[in-house]
Order: C-alpha cells, then structure tokens, then sequence
C-alpha cells in the first residue's frame, strides 16, 4: 500500500491562504521541474508564468495552458482578472456565499419587529418563527450577529 505524502509547511500555508494547487501534477513545463524557485504547488506562481509565456514569450495560448495544466477558458478567465486586478486578481476567490443570502432585507425587517414587540424573545425562538413564516432556516447565532448589526447602524 503507498504511503500518503506529508503536506510540507509551505503546502499547508497555500492551503490555508486559499492558493494551494491541487492539480500540481499536471503542471508540465520545465521551469517547475526540480526547481527550487517555481513551485508548481503555488497556484498564483503557475498562473502568472502561464500568462507571461503567452504575452511576454508569445506561446500560444493551448501550449501555455497545456503545459502549466489549465484549459483555455481558465487562461482566458485568469488573463482578464490579471488586467483588471494585477496579482491580486490571480488569487482564487473564496467559494460558497459572500453574504448572509438567507437574511434578506424582508427577514430582517421581521426580526426587527418581533424583537422589538418582543424583547423576551431568544434567538432559537427567533429562528422557529422563521421556519414557520418564511421557511427559511437559519442559525440562531446568525440572527444575533445580523440584530446586533442593525442595532450598530441605528
């Protein structure tokens, strides 16, 4: 049975930071290959000599995305975010929702209400009266962060 490799200290960096590479192995081109500079683990490293082969280098972009293990379309995604961000825009985006989708302005205004006529009312309690009048379900915990952020605002 082969033994599972050891996440170094930098692998685990770039994981927590969101830019670790996990399709590394496909990257192909020499430059990552037993260099101790460029590491194909380093998704922003990868994307940035990826672009510069094609406009500095002039490489077609299906070699360049070939050979640093991208599709075209994902050259061409991370060429325009490079233009309109710089480095910056090669770091990949935090997935899942941006905000508190489930709390919409609507609920808010509910839960502003009620716990106003109500003031005894726990945030669990909050939460059942949401299931039940909107049939949304969210954390208790996240109605007491959003009320007291609308407190703050007034």
């Amino acid at each position: 049975m082969p033994r599972r490799k050891t996440e170094t200290d930098k692998q685990a960096a770039l994981r927590q930071h969101g830019t670790l590479n996990t399709r590394a192995q496909d990257v192909r081109h020499p430059l990552f290959q037993g260099s101790d500079f460029f590491d194909p683990d380093d998704m922003v490293q990868v994307k940035y000599e990826m672009l510069r082969q094609v406009n500095v280098d002039n490489r077609s972009v299906s070699q360049a995305a070939d050979e640093f293990g991208f599709s075209r379309p994902s050259f061409y995604q991370a060429n325009a975010t490079f233009e309109q961000a710089g480095l910056a825009g090669l770091v990949p985006l935090k997935r899942g929702p941006r905000s508190g989708h489930k709390l919409t302005p609507e609920v808010i205004a509910f839960l502003v209400a009620k716990r106003t006529s109500e003031p005894s009312l726990t945030f669990v309690q909050l939460a059942a009266l949401l299931k039940e009048d909107f049939d949304v379900q969210v954390h208790p915990r996240s109605i007491e962060r959003q009320l007291l952020r609308e407190k703050k605002r007034r």
